[in-house]
């Protein structure tokens, strides 16, 4: 297994606060990474999906008051949304007791559920670490065609073949339309909600067009609403909101949306291989989400991303605003030898861009005119990760 600069985040974390919430999509490694952190301390691991594990905490105070002193890991802890009431006063009796941190590592798959029960109990008392599929720092640059073929779900990465990646990705899809989503509540067709992840995939980094998106499933918009919160909220699809502080421009509202895991982009339209995706129409949509997912993660905790778009047709991929006076524009593309467009400059000057950047698919570091560099990924994440 590789390892993932996740586990520092949580054991800092952990060392700092009383109560740790790791966010991120089914089967992305929070149990193993939990495992891993509870081998080098006392600690207790609950998976509440399991009948026995939610029957132990029936009387959560009496269960809870014999751990005190271990790390608590509870997996899937959405299951139970009443428990973080009795959360809340484990973590302020142990607080009077002297025991200030590291005392409950919560796991969950669906965030806006989780975000919302714990926000309101555990205000204070918690901090939220995301863990995102494998990231090319963590598998290497040597491996990069790899990890954006297959995506970053870990069994999906580590397949012993192409074929063997994808139906490992055919069978994650299929277990989340038939029973993971189902369990969360929602009663949407799996059918239709595959056809719906799928346009999605076909449209890679386009903006939201709700009416359109309506019109291929015979819905109303405001179920395409819904089924896109509960992507975003599963952490499947990444809502990119448009830079809207330029209220001079006639700027473009509508988000631009991404399926975020690569590899389930390409599963969803059935490319198995390399060569099958170079040649797809999505190649470009696809590139442009992975470099985006990657250079998203490595930035400093607290960055916000956006996009820009003019009607006049002045454009930027990713805006990163770093905390503090940063903002950061950058342009990707799939080329050897790309070329920017003078939208991108003008773009870059209406955002105040104080950092021009654009990443593409060559091996080295090259000047791109008007203070930009040109350079690869695995750069660009370098130099984030170094704010």
């Amino acid at each position: 297994m590789y390892p993932r600069k996740a586990f520092r985040t949580v054991v800092s974390a952990l060392d700092e606060q009383a109560a740790v919430v790791l966010l991120g999509p089914r089967q992305v490694g929070k149990t193993t990474l939990a495992l891993d952190i509870a081998e080098g301390r006392p600690s207790v691991y609950l998976d509440l999906e399991r009948e026995a594990d939610r029957g132990v905490l029936a009387e959560a105070d009496l269960y809870l008051d014999e751990q005190s002193g271990k790390l608590v890991i509870l997996d899937e802890v959405q299951q139970m949304p009443g428990l973080f009431a009795s959360l809340r006063g484990q973590i302020d009796a142990r607080r009077r007791k002297g025991l200030r941190t590291g005392q409950f590592l919560l796991l969950g798959s669906a965030s806006n559920v989780l975000l919302h029960q714990s926000a309101e109990s555990l205000a204070g008392r918690v901090r939220y670490v995301e863990m995102p599929p494998l990231l090319l720092d963590e598998v290497g640059e040597d491996r990069l065609n790899e990890l954006w073929l297959r995506g970053g779900f870990p069994d999906s990465f580590q397949a012993a073949s192409d074929r063997a990646s994808l139906t490992w990705r055919e069978d994650f899809l299929r277990t989340y339309l038939e029973r993971d989503i189902p369990a969360l509540g929602p009663r949407i067709p799996a059918a239709t909600l595959r056809r719906f992840w799928t346009m999605l995939a076909h449209a890679q980094g386009g903006l939201l067009n709700a009416a359109t998106l309506a019109a291929g499933l015979g819905v109303s918009g405001q179920t395409i609403g819904r089924y896109m919160d509960l992507m975003v909220d599963l952490m499947l699809v990444r809502r990119l909101q448009p830079w809207h502080e330029n209220a001079g421009k006639r700027l473009v509202k509508s988000p631009k949306v991404y399926v975020r895991d690569s590899g389930l982009v390409h599963a969803l339209l059935g490319l198995g291989t390399l060569e099958s995706l170079l040649g797809h129409p999505v190649v470009g949509g696809s590139w442009e989400g992975f470099c985006l997912e990657a250079l998203i993660a490595a930035a400093p905790a607290g960055t916000e991303p956006y996009f820009y778009r003019t009607s006049a047709g002045a454009e930027l991929d990713l805006i990163l605003r770093l905390p503090g006076a940063e903002i950061w524009a950058i342009e990707i593309k799939r080329a050897t030898a790309p070329k920017l467009s003078r939208g991108f400059h003008i773009a870059a000057e209406d955002i105040g861009a104080t950092r021009k950047l654009l990443v593409y698919a060559g091996d080295r570091e090259i000047p791109a005119g008007e203070d930009t560099r040109a350079l690869p990924l695995s750069s660009a994440i370098a130099l984030l990760q170094g704010q």
